[in-house]
């Protein structure tokens, strides 16, 4: 996959914690992934969708897997679950290759599809909401005292 991009590619993809600039950073990405998800596929939808004249383009596809390895970062173990979604690239070329890639997908759906998230409108999910709700009213107050002693 790396002959596809420039040297000095720049990728963003919402289900790593930064912005890839170059093949190294690329290619622990690919590594992560397919080390979590080794049976990983990907299939075109739609596009590739053109500007005349412009060297970009966009694609729609949907990726599957199952989460059968560590995934690093964050650190998840394995759920031995599957994972189905439909997400969109924006591609910039640059002689001929990918100079920016930006990949956008619902990374929400796919924790909850592998059980990293609790299901939509379960216990779960609420009891989250409110340890949320509680840890924002302490940080609210702890910064309020703080203000106010100073």
């Amino acid at each position: 996959m790396l002959e596809f991009l420039t040297e000095d590619v720049e990728v963003r993809d919402d289900s790593w914690p930064d912005t890839m600039h170059g093949h190294q950073d690329v290619r622990e990405f690919l590594n992560s992934l397919w080390r979590a998800t080794p049976d990983m596929a990907f299939e075109l939808l739609a596009g590739p969708y053109v500007i005349p004249g412009q060297p970009l383009a966009s694609f729609r596809w949907r990726g599957r897997g199952t989460f059968t390895g560590p995934m690093y970062p964050p650190g998840f173990a394995p759920t031995g679950r599957s994972w189905e979604v439909d997400g969109v690239d924006f591609h910039e070329y640059r002689d001929g290759r990918i100079a920016t890639l930006r990949v956008v997908c619902d990374l929400m759906t796919i924790s909850r599809q592998l059980g990293l998230m609790p299901a939509a409108g379960s216990r779960g999910e609420r009891a989250i909401a409110a340890a949320q709700r509680g840890v924002t009213r302490v940080q609210h107050e702890y910064r309020r005292l703080r203000n106010t002693d100073g």
